[in-house]
């Protein structure tokens, strides 16, 4: 039964176009092609990396940070309350109002006390800016040597020139060792990150992440099984010719150097632009997408292959969203790039600027702790009048 079910998993005319199949596939007169069995040296590869991360981020990421002059604030720890404990783990780490209120009858606190302690609270579980920095610089390292590699592997190849020419000879194109390394070290390197995503700085795009990550390992996988090591190659490239420029721009912006971050974002801004929402779709998926259909008849392993490019691709747009969003907001002003993604650390004016607002609020007639405030006629503080 489980081999008839495999035979019918991987059936060629499944993965394959027709008169082509896993036969094509078979070493013979000293050409090597791509085997499934490849793929396990990506485990030990994975954990190679997550040794290597550990060792750069102690010997040259914390003494880069030290000399950029990356630094933490000291955070104010919330005091134990074991019933604030209980409603911050179980329910929600953002009360309501009406929250508030219940939790400063329950504790005794006052309803600013409250507030106070849930700030603080979420402060503590906040990554701290060496942490990120940390990250970003390991990151950076690895996708600025990526790139640069990956140019070597595909500079002196003619398909790098003329796309269409990772069609030639399908599936019979020999696997070269510098392909090998290339696919080895870069789907080895996203299986460290999946291992990795429990402990690294979790953004507002996590689940984006978390897909971004499985559709790349499936289709670095799929492109190797499948012998479409070519169109693999280049959408490896695509995609870290502009990701050091985001990492360097993190660290720049954790170090607080406004200008040179600024003038580094522009430039991935520029480059992701470019690469993922132009050379991407309107050169590399037309070619894997549009013009097969004009050399075979389509067959599965063709759709699943585009459809997880499709996938890539609309993430892209997510993600050029955020970006030109922070272009925005820097343009106008010399301001630091503020990463759309990221979970802002709250501080001790937050508060206050709360309790402003709220007795503003109360001073025009708004209901306040849920009662009306009948008197609206007293003098208006000094501060509200600078305000409003």
């Amino acid at each position: 039964m489980l081999s008839r079910l495999s035979e019918l998993i991987w059936a060629d005319w499944i993965w394959f176009p027709e008169g082509h199949g896993w036969a094509d596939l078979t070493d013979h007169d000293g050409k090597v092609f791509p085997k499934p069995q490849d793929l396990w040296a990506t485990i030990p590869i994975a954990f190679c990396f997550l040794i290597i991360r550990q060792i750069f981020e102690q010997t040259v990421a914390i003494p880069l940070a030290s000399l950029l002059g990356v630094s933490d604030k000291q955070r104010v720890r919330a005091p134990p309350n074991p019933v604030l404990e209980s409603y911050f783990c179980s329910t929600s780490k953002h009360p309501k109002q009406s929250s508030i209120e219940s939790l400063s009858k329950q504790t005794g606190c006052s309803v600013r006390q409250v507030q106070r302690w849930f700030r603080r609270r979420r402060n503590q579980d906040r990554p701290s800016k060496l942490k990120k920095f940390r990250e970003a610089s390991w990151r950076f390292t690895f996708y600025l040597l990526a790139f640069f590699a990956g140019l070597a592997v595909l500079i002196d190849k003619p398909w790098f020139y003329d796309v269409k020419l990772i069609w030639e000879n399908f599936p019979k194109m020999p696997l070269l060792p510098s392909q090998y390394w290339y696919y080895m070290i870069e789907l080895g390197f996203y299986i460290s990150l999946i291992f990795s995503v429990a402990s690294d700085v979790k953004r507002k795009d996590f689940k984006e992440q978390i897909i971004h990550h499985v559709a790349t390992i499936a289709l670095i996988s799929f492109s190797w099984l499948v012998n479409y090591i070519r169109a693999g190659t280049l959408i490896m490239l695509v995609h870290d010719a502009a990701d050091y420029l985001m990492e360097s721009a993190k660290m720049f912006n954790y170090a607080g150097w406004r200008r040179t971050c600024n003038f580094i974002f522009t430039m991935f801004a520029a480059v992701f632009i470019v690469t993922r929402l132009i050379i991407l779709p309107f050169w590399i998926i037309h070619t894997t997408f549009v013009y097969p259909l004009t050399l075979y008849t389509p067959f599965f392993g063709f759709y699943f292959f585009n459809g997880l490019m499709c996938v890539l691709q609309v993430l892209h747009i997510f993600w050029a969203v955020l970006i030109l969003r922070m272009v925005v907001k820097f343009l106008p002003g010399n301001d630091i790039v503020e990463d759309e993604r990221s979970d802002k650390e709250e501080t001790e004016s937050d508060d206050e600027d709360g309790d402003c607002e709220r007795r503003e609020k109360s001073r025009n007639g708004h209901v306040q702790n849920g009662h009306t405030v009948l008197n609206n006629n007293h003098n208006v503080p000094r501060s509200l009048k600078a305000r409003r």
